[in-house]
């Protein structure tokens, strides 16, 4: 019961910044997502529902990056490596979506590495 109560609050919260950030041509969206022990990040298009961009914790550039790096530290790289990129692409603009997640520790770590490799949000 309280697992199913967690999710929902937790669907609430995406909702409701969901609903405040999107994603066009000009400004596309940067949306991050955790899981236990990886980050992913894109940036998509919403008006033409395309991923202009992405990087995770878990691709073959980054992974061999990470060996012996916290989770934090991670989450950097996987925003500087995105901002990389998005600047390759002409994108400089972004909306930053954090989904249901607080702008705390990992999420906070990407947004502002991305930010230093040169993304404005």
């Amino acid at each position: 019961m309280a697992k199913d109560h967690k999710l929902i609050r937790a669907e609430r919260r995406r909702r409701r910044v969901r609903a405040k950030v999107a994603g066009t041509s000009e400004r596309p969206r940067l949306t991050v997502a955790k899981s236990l022990k990886n980050v992913f990040a894109q940036i998509i298009d919403d008006e033409k529902m395309v991923t202009l961009a992405a990087c995770s914790s878990l691709s073959k550039e980054i992974i061999s990056k990470l060996s012996d790096k916290k989770k934090t530290e991670a989450a950097a790289i996987v925003g500087e490596e995105l901002a990389k990129q998005a600047l390759a692409k002409g994108i400089k603009l972004v909306a930053f979506d954090r989904n249901r997640n607080i702008y705390h520790g990992r999420i906070k770590a990407l947004a502002e590495a991305a930010r230093g490799a040169g993304l404005e949000f």
